[in-house]
């Protein structure tokens, strides 16, 4: 299955990290969130990418391009300059990172890249969004449903503690943060038919209106409701969230070894 992942935006709400780096190069851990993305499609088997670049691409391009030396040992002999890698402990990814434009909108990016998708169906997601959903059951519903796309339905999490009080006002419940009933949103994760292409125009089309919203219309759009973890990460608040599950060791979306 190949995956693609909208990383051109310009992360505008993160401003304090996104000066510098895009929002998917934004690291928890000390990996990008991209990286952790591209973790979870892979556990699944889903480990060819097309990473749709805007904003400071070049950044994403570099981090690719100096990835398999970056993370192993070497021997470097100074007076020639010859480099010998001892091991070779990366992933084995497909990456392609294809320039979309730097003003192009989220289906103007899944247009462009129609030529290289090829006439098959892929998975599309967003750059700055983790999960713990399992994608083989995703696929599975998608492919007994027959429609054009599914997307992945999640619980937004709540912002603040959520109380149950009694008619005298003594709380009898307190839940920090819970995933409770907001309504279902796009949380990302589409498996695509090719026919989505014909619902995209051009740079100026929008995933989720252009799209989506006529995909529903038409009866082509189905929800794969996921009520376990999902988080994105649009604000300093939520990567200092991400930050605090993985540096406890308790990070959901964590399914690989």
């Amino acid at each position: 299955m190949r995956v693609v992942i909208l990383a051109g935006g310009m992360g505008t709400r993160l401003a304090e990290e996104t000066e510098v780096r895009p929002k998917p190069m934004v690291e928890i851990g000390g990996r990008p969130i991209l990286w952790h993305i591209m973790k979870h499609c892979a556990h699944y088997g889903f480990d060819e990418f097309f990473v749709a670049l805007g904003y400071k691409g070049e950044v994403i391009k570099r981090y690719f391009l100096d990835y398999h030396v970056m993370n192993g040992s070497m021997t470097i002999e100074l007076s020639s300059g010859n480099v010998e890698l001892l091991d070779k402990p990366c992933e084995s990814w497909l990456v392609h990172l294809v320039d979309t434009g730097l003003r192009t909108y989220t289906g103007g990016r899944v247009k462009r890249l129609q030529p290289c998708l090829g006439p098959g169906r892929f998975m599309v997601t967003y750059g700055d969004g983790v999960s713990d959903i399992d994608l083989q059951r995703l696929l599975k519903f998608h492919l007994a449903h027959g429609r054009l796309v599914t997307v992945t339905a999640v619980r937004p999490p709540a912002r603040f503690g959520g109380l149950v009080v009694d008619e005298a006002g003594r709380v009898e419940q307190f839940a920090e943060k819970p995933q409770i009933g907001e309504g279902w949103i796009n949380g990302g994760f589409l498996i695509c038919e090719p026919g989505l292409f014909d619902y995209l125009a051009g740079d100026q089309s929008s995933l989720e209106v252009d799209a989506l919203e006529r995909l529903a219309a038409d009866g082509q759009l189905m929800a794969y409701r996921h009520p376990g973890f999902w988080q994105c990460m649009d604000t300093a608040r939520d990567k200092q969230l991400l930050e605090t599950y993985w540096q406890a060791g308790r990070a959901p979306w964590r399914v690989w070894e």
